[in-house]
């Protein structure tokens, strides 16, 4: 089979994909096309994993009395890491933000990474455990860009307890928790990220990011 050529075109439409994908927490509560959820699921098998583990597990949550646990939980988590601060105007700042959708998202999801997969036969695994949930992390990208490409937004829960998330979905004890997933239509899509255009933290240049040895 031919590769396909990727012009100039489509690296500048590829680039203004990266430029728009956002962190987002305001949702339409429109469902999602059955079709569409599936079609946005299967791009998750074409993402890179050491071995080719795919170690990725993913929970959907259906349930409204587990999601109304899972909204409650993170609230609750949020309020005592507003408590943590120390700054008393960096925590009235931090009251003002919407840092989950997990209300209005149509789609939950919850991720997982299986920590001794039988694909994958330990390839490239044994010396760097870690790069099993790397790949997890990276099929979770692959799910946000495939996302917005489609005109859908994901948000990315993490103000929580794992172990509490964990025990409320009673997976099996080899799936260990990687992320929170909230999944619909952005109510307000924006190329700036929300907590930038909100003032607490900005892009940093790339200067201050690239090392050289």
């Amino acid at each position: 089979m031919t590769p396909p050529v990727f012009d100039a075109a489509f690296i500048a439409r590829l680039d203004d994909l990266f430029r728009w994908r956002r962190d987002v927490r305001h949702f339409d509560t429109r469902p999602i096309p059955e079709r569409d959820l599936h079609d946005l699921l299967a791009t998750v098998a074409l993402a890179p994993s050491v071995g080719n583990a795919q170690p990725w597990r993913i929970v959907r949550i259906r349930s409204q009395a587990l999601r109304g646990h899972l909204a409650e939980h993170v609230d609750t988590a949020s309020h005592a890491a507003a408590d943590r601060l120390a700054d008393p105007a960096r925590r009235a700042h931090y009251s003002t933000l919407k840092l989950h959708g997990l209300r209005e998202a149509p789609e939950i999801l919850a991720v997982f990474n299986e920590l001794d997969p039988l694909a994958g036969h330990g390839l490239g695994r044994a010396t760097i455990a870690e790069t099993l949930r790397d790949s997890t992390v990276t099929a979770i990208h692959t799910l946000w860009l495939a996302a917005h490409a489609r005109g859908y937004g994901l948000g990315w829960v993490s103000i929580l307890d794992a172990d509490a998330v964990t025990a409320m979905l009673d997976v099996p004890e080899t799936w260990s928790f990687v992320a929170l997933l909230c999944l619909g239509t952005p109510l307000a899509p924006s190329d700036i990220p929300e907590l930038e255009r909100r003032d607490w933290q900005a892009r940093e240049p790339l200067a201050d990011r690239l090392f050289e040895r």
